[in-house]
Order: C-alpha cells, then sequence, then structure tokens
C-alpha cells in the first residue's frame, strides 16, 4: 500500500523594492526639472510673488514646505485605505493643519524675525496647490516611501525657484544677499544704484518668466510639439 505525500508548494521569494530604485529615483528627480511644480505645473506662484524678496525669508520657507508636503504626503499614503472617499479632502486639510501649525510655531519659538517676514504666507501653506495636488494625484493612490520621495522632490523642485528668484531681486534690488552687503561701496559711488523694481512682486514674474524660457531652451522636452 502507497501512501501519498502531500508536498508543499515552493515558496516564492518575494523580491523587495530597492529604496531608491530607478522608479523612486525618477519619483523624486522629475520634480526639480521635468515637471517642477513651479515652472511646468504652474502651482505655487502666489508665495513665489510674496515670499522672494529677501534670500533668507525665502530658504525658511522652502524649508517649511519640504517638510510640510514630505510628511503630509507620508501621513497620507499610510492612512489612505482608512479614509472615507467623502471625507478624504477634509482629512488631509487636517494632516496639512497640523504639519504648517507646527512650522509656525517652531519659527516664532526660534526665529521670530523671519516669522514676522514670513507673515501670513506660513499660514498660507495649507492652501499651497502643491501640496494638496501631491495629496490628490499621488499620496492617495501610492506607497508612503515613494509618496514620502515624491514629497520632498516636489518641496525641493519648489524651494530651488523660491531662491533663485530671491537671489535675482536681493541681489539686484538691495545689492546684499543672505543680508550680506555684496555691490561694493565704490560701485555705488560711481553711480550705480539698486533697480527699486526688484523689490516689488512683478519684479518675480519677470524672473520666474525668464527661468521658464531657460529652462525650456535647455530642456527640449518641455517644448509643446503641437
Amino acid at each position: 500500500m502507497s501512501v501519498e505525500t502531500a508536498t508543499a508548494p515552493p515558496k516564492t521569494e518575494v523580491k523587495r523594492e530597492p529604496l531608491f530604485s530607478k522608479k523612486n529615483r525618477k519619483v523624486l528627480r522629475d520634480p526639480l526639472d521635468d515637471n517642477n511644480p513651479i515652472t511646468v505645473q504652474v502651482l505655487g506662484i502666489c508665495s513665489a510673488l510674496a515670499v522672494t524678496v529677501q534670500v533668507k525669508p525665502a530658504l525658511i520657507m522652502s524649508l517649511g514646505v519640504i517638510f510640510v508636503c514630505a510628511f503630509s504626503n507620508l501621513i497620507i499614503a499610510v492612512i489612505r485605505d482608512s479614509i472615507p472617499n467623502r471625507v478624504r479632502i477634509i482629512v488631509q486639510l487636517i494632516v496639512v493643519a497640523t504639519l504648517v501649525t507646527l512650522v509656525d510655531q517652531v519659527l516664532k519659538a526660534f526665529m521670530f524675525d523671519v516669522s514676522k517676514k514670513l507673515s501670513v504666507f506660513v499660514g498660507l501653506i495649507i492652501t499651497n496647490c502643491i501640496i494638496m495636488g501631491r495629496l490628490e494625484a499621488f499620496a492617495m493612490a501610492q506607497r508612503p516611501w515613494p509618496s514620502f520621495l515624491d514629497g520632498i522632490g516636489n518641496g525641493v523642485g519648489y524651494g530651488i525657484i523660491l531662491v533663485v528668484v530671491a537671489i535675482f531681486r536681493e541681489l539686484l534690488g538691495a545689492g546684499t544677499l543672505m543680508g550680506y552687503k555684496i555691490v561694493p561701496q565704490w560701485a555705488y559711488d560711481m553711480g550705480y544704484v539698486n533697480n527699486g523694481l526688484m523689490v516689488l512682486p512683478p519684479a518675480a514674474l519677470f524672473v520666474i518668466g525668464i527661468y521658464i524660457w531657460w529652462q525650456r531652451g535647455r530642456n527640449r522636452k518641455l517644448i509643446n510639439a503641437s
């Protein structure tokens, strides 16, 4: 009499995706240039006009947006399966508002002068189209780690534009960078005058427009052939 022995099915090895796989690197890299939130998606323009008079506030604002965008993406991606579809926007706003409040309180505690310069614009991160757009378009459908990278990439892409615009505006408008005098006194003695237009919001539009022109001239993929 033969005894049939049940054989266990062979175990299939689950291949884990590396943290910085080619796909994840693309998620992190694309918002820096090919899919930049300001110059390609045309989002977050208001704060780019308002907080770029000087480099320091622009840099602090950028760090705040990077923090909020990355961790709101991460939190929403972690809890996305338990969020009812009807209240998903409210949940997203609560998460973003909590993180923005945290950033605001830290600035008031440790950088009060910068907090005053940024004024209401820190609070308005809650309504930043970039953050809400990434939550809806990416974090609600992706795993936590890619969502976190997407948040960092979009925050850094936003920050690059802010800092570049602020460098031109502060240098040409006040002759300083980060508050330090760059244009020497002899230049003023010879007739050089700071450009008053650069400290006004329209100047940010000019600089962003020139950046977009330069970006599309360098990256032919961004030119709409149609």
